[in-house]
């Protein structure tokens, strides 16, 4: 049998070198993504994988980020997105690392080098601190904003340092898995050419060793096991199933049960906090910084207050919008026992998944504006901010910031989450008035009544009006599309910090098509405007028109 070639023997012997570098780099990408997972699951520090496309959404602006929505099938669908586009990053730079860590430990001046540590040449090693390096700190640097997040409930100020040692753990694990696999499953020989002259300086030749990789292959596959349990298990506990949960349909009630109050998040997996390391800090523009337990906050004067949240994505006719009853302090007291200092502008509030949201100082003292930790005389679920969150009447639920973990006074205009994006740059809802009894059905943009009525038969109609914090004195309704206007009856007036809820029976005079139209006014009299307008940016406007047949 012939001889094959040195030159093709040299070549193969690169190439499963370089196989040897692609299978390191899986490898340390494997362990570094168990290391991740584990530590978001019992740590509640932010990895990557998430806090890359949380940074990411902030920075878009509203029509990118509806783009996506279309896209990726909704927010749920952007989320699973951005965490499986994290996971392949992960897994792709490990590879083209392990690649790289290859090439350069197999390069002459590799080769050339007197100095090798733990089976690397210093090339090979200053590349992976160099790389290391510049990647925990652009990490750091482009991260910023969403490494307080930390999902047990750290203290702010220890929860930014926990993630930048986390990070530091995590890519200096994955570093040095890559040089120790690959050392692991080659042999350095130093061959000497037969028939010339060695050379004084004996170059090391990379060869790897079959079996060792084979190991190593199989206990990287097993590590996937324990990943995917952890995965797994992050997955079942994910705000999938509830994420953009509504409050509709024909038995709304005047308190809207807790577990059935409207539900929003951009968190992946929410927060799970412990109450006992939970603190909330207070900082800022402010005499003292202070930082309460959960028992120095309740120390304060307690409220007890009825108050309606609304999204600022809910439509006309829609169900993102929810009444309850809340307990909790304050948030006046707590930052005069700070003492605001002259020239406070904002209140920024920051939660335990590093959302961060704004108001005024004025509205941060008002009376209403609270602290809660209890909802229908319960503590609070985790999915509407356990422990603490706060409740902000006259605002959209976007402002009432849930799991807080830290407020700052500033002196200056503070964007928050969807600000940035370019929501607002007013807050507050317009007052509107919503059909819901009969129940309705949305068609072509187009509200009408599932079902048909018979006529010469009375018909009783139900709804919801709102308008933040200034009340609601009547609602008026039209069965002719807004022609003639007739007076409802509010039989749950609320409060000035609530929805009211009304009724209307109506007999039908004859078959045919009518529009059913509401209208309220707020406690000045003031009528809510028939413009209609959508979401975006300010929330949207406009009568509730739905179609009844009559027959």
């Amino acid at each position: 049998m012939a001889s094959v070639p040195p030159l093709l023997r040299s070549l193969g012997q690169r190439m499963l070198t370089l196989l040897a570098g692609l299978l390191a780099g899986a490898i340390a990408a494997i362990l570094m993504t168990l290391a991740m997972a584990a530590s978001r699951y019992w740590l509640g520090i932010m990895p990557p994988v998430e806090a890359v496309p949380d940074r990411i959404a902030r920075m878009l602006d509203i029509d990118s980020f509806f783009s996506l929505f279309g896209k990726y099938g909704g927010y749920n669908g952007l989320k699973k997105f951005g965490i499986v586009s994290g996971l392949r990053g992960v897994f792709g730079v490990g590879l083209v690392v392990g690649l790289v860590y290859a090439l350069i430990i197999e390069s002459a001046s590799s080769r050339r080098s007197r100095r090798w540590f733990f089976g690397a040449s210093t090339p090979a090693l200053i590349f992976l601190a160099v790389a290391s390096l510049a990647a925990w700190i652009g990490l750091v640097i482009f991260l910023w904003p969403v490494l307080p997040a930390n999902y047990r409930g750290l203290p702010y100020s220890w929860a930014r340092l926990a993630t930048i040692a986390a990070l530091f753990v995590w890519i200096a694990l994955f570093s040095s898995t890559v040089m120790l696999i690959y050392r692991a499953i080659t042999l350095r020989i130093f061959p000497i050419t037969r028939g010339q002259t060695a050379d004084p300086v004996r170059r090391p030749v990379s060869r790897i060793l079959p079996r060792r990789a084979f190991v190593a292959a199989a206990g990287g596959a097993a590590l996937t096991i324990p990943i995917y349990r952890l995965l797994r298990t992050m997955y079942n506990d994910a705000t999938f199933p509830y994420d953009g949960t509504v409050y509709s349909g024909e038995d709304i009630e005047p308190i809207t049960p807790t577990d059935r109050f409207y539900t929003v998040t951009k968190n992946v997996v929410d927060p799970d906090v412990v109450r006992d390391i939970w603190r909330l800090e207070i900082g800022g523009h402010v005499d003292n910084t202070l930082s309460l337990s959960f028992d120095n906050l309740k120390q304060f004067e307690q409220v007890d207050q009825e108050t309606t949240l609304m999204c600022i994505s809910n439509r006309i006719g829609a169900g993102l919008f929810s009444n309850a009853n809340w307990k909790g302090v304050r948030l006046r007291d707590v930052l005069e026992s700070a003492g605001i200092r002259d020239g406070a502008h904002e209140a920024v509030l920051t939660g335990a998944d590093a959302y961060r949201d704004t108001f005024p100082i004025e509205k941060a003292l008002e009376e209403s504006t609270l602290l809660v930790y209890e909802i229908n005389g319960e503590p609070l679920p985790r999915v509407h901010g356990y422990p603490v969150r706060a409740i902000v009447p006259g605002m959209f639920g976007e402002k009432n910031v849930k799991w807080i973990t830290r407020i700052d006074v500033a002196t200056e205009d503070v964007q928050g989450f969807y600000e940035q994006q370019g929501w607002g740059p007013n807050f507050e809802p317009y007052t509107r008035s919503d059909i819901f009894d009969p129940r309705t059905v949305l068609q072509g943009g187009s509200f009408s009544f599932r079902q048909q009525f018979p006529a010469n038969q009375p018909v009783e109609i139900r709804g919801r009006a709102f308008a933040g914090d200034r009340g609601i004195s009547s609602v008026d309704i039209s069965t002719d599309g807004g022609e003639t206007w007739t007076r409802a009856e509010i039989y749950y007036a609320g409060t000035m910090l609530t929805w009211s809820l009304w009724r209307y029976r109506w007999t039908p005079p004859k078959p045919g098509e009518y529009v059913i139209t509401s209208r309220a006014f707020d406690a000045a009299g003031e009528p809510q405007t028939q413009e209609v307008g959508g979401i975006v940016p300010q929330g949207a406007s406009g009568y509730h028109k739905v179609t009844m047949t009559i027959v």
